[in-house]
């Protein structure tokens, strides 16, 4: 069964973005595909069809080979509660939060969690495309390693090398990665992509040329910056912002918390054209808006008092009695009750924390997490909303009579007394037409035009593998997922003997 992987040579190199639309473009061609990714460690995460828990850049590569996410597609997923620690995930279940020491300890456990997700897949799909994690040259986490080379000297497979070269350096984030991997690794390397090229491509050819020459392996191709390409993030905060220009847009304010989780939330508001979106860092002041947001959170305890300490509890509270909205999500929503009580230390050290008060709730923090795929109606309006919850505890008390939401499973969420702030616990609640549009005209939009954020990720997908099919040398990169050459067919996959 070919496995063919991709690395990077840093950080938010494009691995992510190769994969998914490198799946797309075998989608395309009939080829079975599935997208795999061993190890994350990211606070973006999805719902899968079996009822667990993966990173959120593992469902949109899914997506792209038009399958249901599953937790086999990443098997090991790290989210960081501290800056030391982390929640453990295997298959899609918490396994308990473990220290960096800790977890490295646990890593033989991990991988034959790894290989076992990676046998089932391989027994369903032609091709499974691989994504690993940071860079493989990061030499303290080489040891029983099992997000990049670890994996590719497990599973004998080969792997391609990206760079992104927006972030300077390029010729020398691959060579030195190169040169840093042991003999049997860099033999796996069998050619280099180069990411967010901007300029005439005819000046870097020279140093194309020269980095094949050195190397003896070959460039399979240079992929453009693609301005204004929007796709799920695996984790870091969007690099462009996203500001309206347009007379009288709603003003969107997200405070960016330490552990802010499923960030991809505000991705439809991000992308409105009558809405000017804002995240909000340290030390920044919250300025005028119609609605403020308070994001999911894996410390929301911890997240809350940080909050405090930045004095956006004062600012949120003038922003309310001038007439603005808000809304909390997940962490959000139970920030905003009365109390958080953790009594078994499932964030951290048991205790309580107050909270803002500002819906009549509370909140137990519990050991079981919640994972749910969700669809109901807005209870304010007639619109459809789907989507997903991921969290500990659940949340009581008066304000949940008048809900946010009416599930197929039940209610969820609080409005208070005058429906200026509102919390739920489900995440993608601006994914469906009506119901962003429902949301900004509550939040003071009057007339909100249609955005259907479904088809706009279809689209940017499709773009994506676009400019690969354009810019990669495709069958080569096709006569590595096995021993031998997929051809193309009137679009559709054969197989030649080499």
């Amino acid at each position: 069964m070919p496995t063919l992987m991709v690395q990077g040579t840093t950080s938010d190199a494009g691995k992510s973005t190769l994969v998914a639309g490198l799946c797309r473009c075998l989608k395309r061609r009939g080829i079975s595909v599935a997208p795999f990714k061993p190890q994350n460690m990211a606070l973006n995460s999805a719902v899968t069809s079996d009822g667990g828990e993966i990173g959120r850049a593992q469902a949109l590569q899914a997506q792209a080979c038009g399958l249901e996410p599953h937790t086999d597609m990443n098997p090991v997923l790290l989210k960081p509660n501290t800056d030391i620690g982390a929640q453990v995930i295997i298959h899609g279940q918490a396994r308990g939060n473990m220290t960096a020491t800790s977890y490295h300890q646990y890593k033989t456990v991990a991988m034959d969690a790894v290989l076992e997700s990676h046998q089932r897949l391989r027994q369903q799909y032609q091709v499974m495309l691989v994504e690993g994690a940071g860079s493989p040259a990061e030499i303290n986490l080489r040891d029983n390693d099992i997000a990049n080379m670890g994996f590719a000297e497990a599973v004998d497979c080969p792997v391609i090398l990206v760079a992104d070269i927006d972030k300077g350096g390029v010729f020398a984030h691959l060579v030195g990665t190169l040169a840093l991997l042991s003999e049997s690794e860099q033999a796996r390397i069998k050619g280099f992509v180069i990411n967010r090229f901007r300029g005439d491509i005819s000046l870097l050819k020279p140093g194309l040329d020269w980095l094949e020459e050195y190397t003896g392996k070959p460039v399979l191709g240079v992929l453009p910056y693609l301005q204004g390409l929007h796709l799920d993030a695996e984790d870091a905060l969007p690099r462009e912002a996203q500001n309206s220009s347009e007379h009288g847009a709603l003003r969107v304010v997200v405070p960016a918390l330490p552990r802010i989780s499923n960030h991809t939330d505000f991705d439809p508001l991000r992308l409105h054209p009558q809405v000017d979106f804002r995240f909000i860092g340290p030390d920044d002041q919250i300025p005028g808006a119609d609605l403020i947001i308070l994001p999911g959170s894996k410390s929301v305890r911890d997240d809350l008092d940080w909050l405090r300490r930045q004095g956006w509890d004062e600012a949120i509270q003038r922003h309310i009695r001038l007439g603005g909205k808000v809304l909390g999500i997940c962490g959000g929503f139970q920030m905003l009750g009365n109390v958080i009580r953790d009594p078994a230390g499932v964030e951290g050290c048991p205790g309580e924390t107050s909270g803002l008060g500002w819906l009549d709730c509370e909140t137990l923090l519990q050991q079981n997490k919640q994972l749910h795929n969700r669809q109901g109606r807005l209870s304010f309006v007639d619109a459809e909303v789907q989507g997903y919850e991921i969290h500990v505890g659940e949340t009581f008390g008066a304000d949940l009579k008048s809900p946010v939401i009416l599930g197929e499973n039940g209610a969820d969420g609080a409005f208070n007394q005058d429906q200026s702030v509102a919390g739920t616990y489900w995440h993608g609640l601006f994914e469906r037409p009506a119901a962003l549009n429902a949301w900004l005209k509550w939040a003071g939009l009057k007339e909100a035009k249609a955005l259907d954020y479904a088809a706009m990720r279809e689209q940017q997908i499709d773009r994506l593998a676009d400019s690969i099919e354009s810019s990669l040398a495709m069958e080569k990169i096709l006569s590595l997922v096995s021993g031998e050459v997929i051809a193309l067919n009137n679009g559709m996959a054969t197989t030649e003997s080499r």
